[in-house]
């Protein structure tokens, strides 16, 4: 009896052991079928179908010779989709339908060996046109990889709300694969306020992406040590002098908030921003007195003058550049930034960006021929910062006697650390 019990113990571990082998449970086999299709490669769908079509048509006709040499099209159209395995494996496909063919169709032994190796060729020179793809395309991740750190090195990014303002920033590179350009923004909170500057380099590439650097540099450093804008600028304008050559200058609108409704602007040969009201009306700032691009104040003598408007509740600022105004369509207009503005402008900076950047982008056609950049900041109203109470159900109030509403503390804003955004 005992022996029984032992025999027959023995034998549950048996078995549990075979069922598990034999009746894999679902995790199981999903895992069984992973490894499988991690072994094989990925067939393209359209060469394969282009095989097939191929292969059909030669079924139909019999003409063997004359739909044959088609086959070549499967592995040539796969190496500008797939990697060299999934190349190889097309090709390998196409050179047995076309000896299984040629034999079925009858065709002469001279005629089909031309023609498999012709494939054979095919396939191997796809294969290696794959191999190259694909290095390049890894160079070109690695390349973009780089030029996202670049920009964000350069152009950091600008939070929603910086002070007491609201901010919103879009950029757009004109070149297709390019990340950052000539065209430059900052924004930085400061001892003397809020400080931002927009501008545009002359030319483009590495050159003028060298020297959009030096100006972010020098107006980050200057911003938080000089008490007069002005004297900023005058910064710039020194180290520029220093650095650039006689060609070269830099464009750009240095703006400053100081002190609650004030704004200061100097325009040194930029485009004028547009300064929107609370009642949503849109007017150019012009300067008061005219100054050249920074890098050439030594050639004409003309310092920039301090141009100083009233920036209240409700009041919004646009800072941009040439490549937003400058942008033509099909019939050679302008863009109406002005007239969009006014079109989509709305309480979030963000959302009036974004609506004119889509407009920018349909009004050329879906592609910038210039670096683009738009900076809007805002001073919100008090209505926006208030929370409204929440309302309480009248079952859940137990007496009749209404309470006097008590009425809530203003809520304190938060301002940014300059030591944070520097």
């Amino acid at each position: 009896m005992s022996q029984a019990r032992d025999h027959g113990g023995n034998h549950w571990p048996m078995r549990l052991f075979k069922n598990r082998v034999t009746r894999p449970g679902p995790s199981a086999r999903r895992r069984v079928v992973a490894q499988l299709a991690a072994g094989l490669p990925v067939l393209p769908i359209l060469p394969v179908l282009i095989v097939s079509v191929v292969v059909c048509v030669d079924l139909a006709d019999g003409a063997g010779m004359i739909w044959l040499p088609l086959l070549a099209a499967g592995p040539a159209l796969a190496a500008t989709t797939n990697g060299p395995r999934g190349v190889l494996w097309v090709g390998l496909l196409t050179v047995v339908l076309c000896a299984t063919l040629g034999t079925r169709d009858g065709v002469p032994g001279r005629e089909l060996t031309a023609v498999l190796s012709a494939l054979v060729a095919v396939a191997l020179a796809s294969g290696l046109a794959s191999a190259l793809r694909g290095r390049r395309e890894r160079v070109l991740a690695a390349v973009r990889s780089v030029a996202e750190t670049a920009q964000h090195a350069l152009l950091k990014p600008v939070p929603a709300t910086v002070g007491p303002f609201q901010v919103a920033v879009r950029y757009s590179a004109a070149a297709a694969e390019a990340r950052i350009g000539g065209d430059l923004y900052a924004l930085v909170p400061t001892p003397y306020g809020v400080r931002l500057i927009v501008g545009d380099v002359r030319g483009k590439g590495l050159p003028a992406v060298g020297t959009a650097a030096l100006v972010l540099g020098v107006f980050r450093e200057a911003a938080y040590d000089e008490p007069d804008l002005l004297a900023v600028v005058d910064r710039i304008e020194r180290s520029l002098a220093r650095n650039l050559g006689h060609d070269d200058f830099v464009t750009a609108v240095v703006a400053g908030f100081p002190q609650a409704g004030h704004l200061e602007v100097v325009n040194c040969g930029h485009t004028p921003p547009l300064l929107v009201h609370a009642s949503g009306r849109v007017a150019a700032v012009e300067p008061t007195h005219p100054a050249p691009p920074l890098g050439l104040r030594a050639l004409t003598g003309e310092a920039p003058g301090l141009h100083v408007l009233p920036f209240t509740d409700g009041d919004q600022l646009l800072l941009y550049t040439d490549g937003v105004t400058e942008a033509r369509d099909r019939g050679r207009a302008f863009y109406p930034l002005t007239e969009g503005l006014e079109r989509h402008v709305s309480h979030e900076p963000a959302h009036t960006l974004d609506a004119l950047h889509d407009e920018l982008l349909a009004h050329v056609g879906g592609r910038l021929h210039d670096d683009a950049a738009l900076l809007l900041i805002r001073k919100p109203t008090l209505s926006d910062s208030r929370v409204p109470e929440a309302a309480v159900p009248s079952a859940t109030v137990p007496s009749r006697r209404p309470r006097p509403a008590a009425a809530a503390p203003p809520r304190p804003r938060t301002w940014l650390r300059a030591a944070d955004s520097t």
